[in-house]
């Protein structure tokens, strides 16, 4: 049904609404676009007017769309509600007009003594003294602006004087022709580069490509070697460098020896059963060989573990200082689009997700190259105007924070730190600012805190106003319908006296979670491309004349939800942020990250667009960084922090084909998420040389069997030609459009000879296009609930569905397309988030990711069934993530094993001999010399290590087990598996900062560990007194089982710590089921396998 309908819906149609109380679906006036633009960059053949000029053109529509909420859905005409937003960029209207207008300039215009602008000619033109004397030397005198001559001057003699002071600059840079830029590639790849440079006249100063040779007049190309480069060296952004070898090859070695030693016990213990108890013999066997096969794949991932280092001095460099072809020193960097995903007000404060927009505002970035999404998928009007709130509060904070470089850039944060504020801090006026900020941000918690009392307020006066307007109308109609039948909506209001298009307080038809509208909400306009600086400050305000005031775009998105469409949770909502985004903005890089995790570090962004401006960084699709939590007790009871996976696990697989993408702190590159391939297949080995080498093999059309055998021989980078597969991303012109500019702007710069996949330098100097309604409309479009009928989106294409760990599952179809990844570990941590200290809701988390791991494994993104250009090592790493929540079966019988000795007088071996202890010594000895070597070259603490290991037997013997039954229930029997969302702490708890951390809530999770602990503790006093009472008292029976007893019982101290709380409060039914089914247990067995008849504890025990 919502194909049928697809054509008349594609034309979208704005209808604008003003702000009044009266009916609100009136239409006032309508507009059709029904042709959209694709935009060019300005070129000397594609001279579009200039931009202070284009500004003015576009101010009204322009305003309009910033001035306006956009909504709109299925069947829905596309409206535009007015209303009153922050002004990002204050100062645009006044700075604009003192800047030269020549495009790729920007510098300031002509002045006289005074200071007061001069315009050269009567147009009134505004041009700087460079580029004016530029036109008097080689434009015979001619205005730029209107082509006429200038007036009142001597022409001849300026241009004398302006040879003399330019003599040593030759701006007249011919441009290359277009057959001479495809010889840059030496390959028969399509250059896609061409289409933005080729023309045959000249850019003037600034040129793309080198000037030509004085001597014999031939072009150079881009890989020429001018001589104003003859002196400069090219410096690498990035740097990788292994672990020492005095680590790392006694860790390989001890790996290898521990093979070799699990492999001969196993095979003694195969060999050499215990005849008098063979079924725990058996049980035993069974499980060790589990285990050891568990390792193997934990650790064979682990042999080539790397560090990586960034020159962001190189990276400022290389893009933001001036050079030939970018005179003004504008950023050439590209444009980074940030998205944070919320769902829940009441379980993600409001607040937390300000703080976490308002340290992305605040970033080091250049400012007209970022921009904020942010994904309400709850579509509710508290968190909208708590974003509004924060959009409101940035104009004070950004500054702030750049003014005196205030770390991190999160006010709640910032204002909490435990340190001198006042430390390294030179400037007489900091102390002033601080306060002010301080007693501003205070408010603005204030507000943020009350927002959900005021839209209540203010929805029960408007809707006890429209009661009243019913009530009269209903008299006044002498209506015969009994006033009980009246059905008066509880709307939800916003502030302009409208109702809100989201989801209401009270839930009505086409306003709940599962109903209602597409909302998009520009809330900080794009900035400008020029710097802006604040005003002087008085004794009330911050003097803010040296920083730059402009604020990035931050836009507010609430897809469309409606009755018959599934959402696909966050990786639906993810996918609705990557179409709007490419539309609005299209940053060719994506960063995502949770409402509670914020940018700790300013410059963050910065190091991660180091990995992908670097050679070879067309190949990485992703840079993960690693999680990094606050508000964790200090003794991480729980593995919060989970360092051994993030400084262990991921380094070592950066040393492959890359780390995991793991849900949060991710920069992608857009085309990645596309479902592209990368540009070029390495055949490199998995980790070195010498270690399992992968033999060339040719490639093939896999997804085309009855293709002609010519066409095999055709690039894969066809794919790219997104005129030919418009279906593969959905109907939207600007969004396929947007496709091809995103890839060739997210390419590194051709400044080297060994970068075979590079842009033209400068050429992501140009400002951004200004948004209209049509883009808004467009925007609107791609968001709503039809859009991904009949495409690729959540298949192929961007975030995949299907799976409640869609996080793993994305990174693991770019890992198998052959795309790399990397692994960026800053000095100071790059995000910080929040973790669940409770121990509830740190058991239900585990079991949302071990059963999104069994989902993985009893599915095609098994990496059993990965294509060729998953790497070995990578394959096994893959493969290890959705095999370990089976591990909890074995992990269980396991820990029953001992107490089950101790009631049996049985042991796992026959006896305790020389050859057992041997082995056993060795395992140990080994297991114990490789988690030393590991927190060497990691870094992490030994604490932090046994903490791993007592949470992974914690949650091996509860999450994990309900993991494994959940995901064959789905399976099996096709039961949907839900989960709730992790209740985010705001930290307002002054008395106590982990007072969660004591909280108990009681889950059915607890009853596997808890019933192991009752029967290890009954089963200890049992052997103890057996063995102390029996006239042959089996010792080294004894021995053995109380060892593995305490063993056990060491990994779930832990969990038996969380149970008692902070005063005992543990709940008497935990105590009564978990005693009565230890007891059970311990009867069941005694009446099974009674003790022998000379034990003086009594006799057997016999059932009536």
């Amino acid at each position: 049904m919502a194909s049928e309908s697809r054509a008349t819906r594609r034309t979208p149609t704005i209808h604008h609404i003003t702000n009044s109380a009266g009916d609100l679906d009136s239409e006032i006036g309508g507009e059709d676009f029904s042709r959209y633009t694709v935009h060019l960059p300005p070129t000397p053949d594609n001279q579009p007017m200039p931009m202070e000029i284009a500004m003015q053109a576009v101010g009204s529509g322009e305003q309009y769309v910033s001035s306006s909420m956009f909504t709109g859905g299925y069947n829905r005409v596309t409206r535009a509600h007015s209303k009153k937003i922050v002004d990002s960029d204050p100062a645009t209207v006044v700075a604009e007009g003192s800047f030269c207008e020549l495009h790729g300039c920007g510098a300031k215009m002509m002045t006289n003594r005074q200071g007061i602008d001069v315009f050269p000619c009567e147009c009134g033109f505004r041009i700087c003294n460079e580029c004016y004397r530029d036109a008097l030397a080689t434009g015979d005198g001619f205005c730029p602006g209107c082509r006429g001559h200038y007036r009142g001057l001597d022409v001849s003699e300026m241009a004398s004087a302006s040879r003399t002071l330019s003599s040593k600059y030759d701006r007249s840079l011919p441009v290359a022709e277009s057959t001479e830029l495809l010889m840059r590639n030496h390959s028969n790849e399509f250059d896609y580069t061409q289409y933005l440079y080729e023309t045959n006249k000249s850019y003037g100063y600034g040129n793309a490509v080198w000037p030509m040779d004085g001597a014999n007049g031939s072009r150079h190309d881009i890989g020429g070697d001018p001589k104003f480069f003859h002196d400069k060296q090219w410096k690498p952004l990035t740097q990788k460098s292994s672990i020492r070898a005095a680590l790392l090859s006694p860790y390989r070695l001890l790996i290898l020896i521990r093979i070799v030693v699990l492999g001969l016990f196993l095979e003694w213990r195969i060999s050499h059963p215990n005849e008098e108890a063979i079924w725990l013999w058996l049980m035993s066997v069974v499980c060790e060989i589990w285990f050891a096969f568990s390792w193997l794949l934990d650790q064979l991932p682990k042999l080539c573990p790397v560090n990586r280092d960034v020159d962001l001095n190189a990276l400022q460099e290389k893009f933001e200082n001036p050079s030939p072809n970018n005179p003004s020193g504008r950023s050439d960097l590209p444009g980074i689009d940030v998205f944070v995903s919320t769902a829940d007000p009441e379980k993600e404060p409001p607040l937390v997700t300000a703080n976490t927009i308002l340290s992305i505002l605040a970033a080091e970035y250049p400012v007209e190259k970022l921009a904020c999404y942010v994904s309400d998928d709850g579509g509710a009007l508290l968190t909208f105007e708590a974003m509004a709130e924060a959009a409101s509060f940035a104009r004070i904070w950004v500054p702030f924070c750049r003014k005196h470089e205030i770390q991190p850039r999160n006010p709640e944060s910032y204002f909490n730190l435990k340190r001198d504020p006042y430390k390294n801090k030179v400037r007489r006026d900091f102390v002033r600012d601080r306060r002010r900020v301080k007693r501003e941000y205070d408010e603005f918690k204030v507000r943020i805190n009350g927002l959900s009392d005021s839209i209540r307020r203010r929805s029960d006066a408007f809707n006890t106003r429209e009661e009243v307007k019913i009530l009269k109308r209903w008299r006044e109609d002498n209506s015969d319908e009994p006033m009980e039948t009246l059905k008066i909506p509880k709307a939800t209001w916003m502030a302009d006296s409208t109702h809100w298009p989201g989801t209401w307080t009270v839930p009505a038809p086409e306003h709940s979670r599962g109903d209602h509208a597409s909302i998009i909400q520009v809330m900080l306009d794009p900035p400008s491309a020029v710097p802006q600086n604040g005003t002087e400050g008085d004794g009330n305000s911050m003097d803010l004349s040296e920083v730059d005031i402009r604020l990035p775009m931050l836009v507010y998105v609430t897809r469309e939800k409606r009755p018959g469409y599934d959402h696909n949770k966050k990786a639906g909502a993810m996918n609705a942020l990557v179409r709007a985004s490419a539309i609005m903005s299209n940053g060719p890089f994506i960063l995502n990250l949770d409402c509670d995790h914020y940018v700790y570090n300013s410059l963050a962004l910065r190091e991660g667009i180091c990995f992908m401006m670097d050679r070879d960084g067309e190949c990485i699709c992703y840079v993960q960084f690693p999680q990094r939590f606050e508000g964790i007790d200090p003794s991480d009871r729980y593995a919060n922090h989970n360092t051994v996976f993030f400084d262990v696990n991921m380094r070592a697989l950066d040393g492959l084909q890359g780390p995991v993408y793991v849900g949060t702190g991710c920069l992608f590159r857009r085309t990645a998420l596309y479902g592209f391939e990368p540009p070029r297949l390495q055949d490199n080995p998995d980790c070195c040389s010498c270690c399992f080498p992968r033999t060339k093999k040719p490639a093939t059309v896999a997804s085309a069997p009855d293709v002609d055998p010519e066409d095999v021989q055709l690039r894969e980078d066809d794919e790219m030609n997104i005129a030919l597969i418009p279906k593969k991303f959905g109907n939207s012109t600007l969004l396929v459009e947007s496709v091809r500019v995103a890839a060739i702007q997210g390419q590194p710069l051709a400044d080297h000879p060994s970068i075979k996949y590079g842009r033209e330098p400068g050429a992501l100097t140009m400002p951004r296009e200004p948004l209209d309604a049509s883009t808004i409309a467009e925007a609107i479009n791609v968001i709503s609930c039809w859009y991904e009928d009949k495409t690729e989106w959540g298949q192929s294409v961007g975030w995949i569905y299907g799976s409640v760990t869609e996080d793993v599952v994305t990174g693991y179809r770019m890992h198998n397309r052959g795309w790399r990844s990397v692994y960026c570990v800053t000095k100071r941590d790059a995000f910080r988030g929040t973790a669940p200290i409770n121990l509830t809701d740190r058991l239900h988390q585990v079991l949302r990711w071990a059963t999104g791991s069994v989902e993985i494994f009893f599915s095609r993104n098994n990496a059993l069934l990965g294509s060729p250009r998953l790497k070995f090592l990578q394959r096994i790493a893959y493969l290890n993530v959705g095999i370990y929540p089976f591990t909890s079966i074995f992990l269980i019988v396991y820990c029953f094993l001992p107490a089950l000795s101790l009631f049996s007088d049985q042991f796992i071996v026959q006896t305790l001999n020389v050859t057992f202890l041997v082995y056993l010594l060795a395992i140990t000895l080994t297991l114990c010399a490789l988690a030393v070597l590991e927190i060497k070259w990691s870094g992490i603490e030994l604490e932090e290590w046994w903490r791993n290991e007592q949470f992974w037997l914690i949650g091996g013997t509860s999450a994990h087990l309900a993991a494994v039954l959940q995901g064959l229930l789905k399976v099996i029997a096709g039961i949907e598996i839900s989960f709730t969302l992790t209740s985010k702490s705001t930290g307002d708890d002054v008395d106590d900062d982990f007072a969660d951390l004591y909280i108990f809530k009681w889950t059915s999770l607890m009853i596997p560990p808890l019933t192991i602990i009752f029967v290890n503790l009954i089963a200890i006093a049992y052997g103890v007194l057996r063995t102390v009472y029996s006239d042959v008292p089996e010792w080294s029976h004894l021995l053995g089982g109380v060892f593995f007893s305490f063993w056990v019982l060491a990994h779930l101290y832990p969990f038996a710590k969380g149970l008692m709380g902070r005063r005992g409060k543990t709940p008497t039914i935990v105590y009564v089921w978990s005693g009565l089914i230890a007891i059970s247990i311990s009867l069941l067995w005694v009446a099974i396998n009674p003790p022998s008849q000379n034990s003086d504890i009594g006799g057997s025990f016999q059932f009536p």
